[in-house]
């Protein structure tokens, strides 16, 4: 099996061997088997846990690379006159999103879809990948709250 100890950014397609279709949950880790796209099972041991994106690679200790793709999942897509007060009701649940021009996306979510549909925003189930907006501070992720921790 090989093994991956970097992780490679901006991979274009024709400088990668294969794929690796990830969800939001799983492209968070430090740790972890997986298996790529066509098959080939490898080891990725990073350092420490990362927020992995699309578009970035898994270089093997071969030297070939593994391009990393967000696989569709079940959200929700976020519509209202107000964005900016449906986003800060959002966030003020550490809830992931992904802020497009018109709509916001998070994840699907039955009590938040209620919540938001209160407040007069319009929810529509949709399947696509998930992108969400990084952490504060560069960290990627907004559930990590170790506030005292921040290098500024």
């Amino acid at each position: 099996m090989h093994l991956s100890q970097q992780i490679e950014a901006h991979i274009h397609d024709k400088d990668a061997a294969d794929t690796v279709t990830l969800d939001y949950e799983a492209r968070f880790l430090r740790r972890k088997r997986l298996v790529s796209d066509g098959g080939e099972a490898f080891l990725v041991e990073l350092a420490e846990t990362r927020s992995l994106n699309q578009g970035e690679g898994f270089r093997l200790n071969d030297g070939r690379i593994i391009k990393i793709k967000a696989a569709s999942e079940p959200l929700l897509a976020v519509r209202h006159d107000n964005l900016a007060r449906i986003a800060w009701h959002i966030g003020n649940r550490h809830t992931p999103c992904q802020i497009c021009a018109d709509h916001i996306l998070i994840r699907d979510d039955r009590v938040l879809q209620t919540m938001l549909e209160e407040l007069g925003a319009t929810t529509i189930q949709v399947t696509s990948p998930f992108t969400p907006e990084g952490g504060a501070y560069g960290h990627g992720r907004t559930h990590g709250h170790e506030h005292g921790t921040h290098e500024h």
